[in-house]
């Protein structure tokens, strides 16, 4: 069950969690490693590598694009629903970088269903990195 907890001082989505430049962008989706949902895809990259520091944690950075969500509404529920998603779960992450991206348009946007595609994705990547896939 999806579940939203008050946010407490560690788990706060501060700058440091946060993909902001096109360079770590660039460098994640250069990497080529993604785990595919039926709205979403998550790029990583492991570890965080091309980064000035060792990695605090997980960091995360979302594309959202105009032409699968025209309202400006539609997209930032999207972007909340991540972002809250890896708030809550970003202490079991791997250190590592991770780039979501909304891949196809959602017909009628339902919370629950894109918190459990985010959270599903989520849980399949340490699998994928014990698996080797690096």
């Amino acid at each position: 069950m999806i579940t939203v907890a008050a946010a407490e001082p560690d788990q706060a989505f501060v700058r440091r969690y946060r993909l902001t430049k096109t360079d770590e962008f660039s460098s994640v989706f250069g990497f080529r490693k993604a785990i595919r949902g039926t709205l979403f895809m998550l790029h990583y990259q492991w570890p965080a590598e091309g980064s000035e520091k060792a990695p605090a944690g997980a960091r995360l950075g979302l594309v959202v694009g105009k032409k699968l969500l025209k309202s400006a509404v539609r997209r930032n529920l999207v972007k909340r629903i991540v972002r809250e998603q890896f708030r809550q779960r970003r202490s079991d992450l791997p250190a590592c970088d991770l780039v979501v991206r909304l891949m196809t348009k959602p017909g009628r946007l339902d919370r629950r269903a894109i918190a459990e595609e985010i959270v599903g994705l989520f849980r399949r990547l340490p699998q994928r990195l014990a698996r080797g896939d690096r």
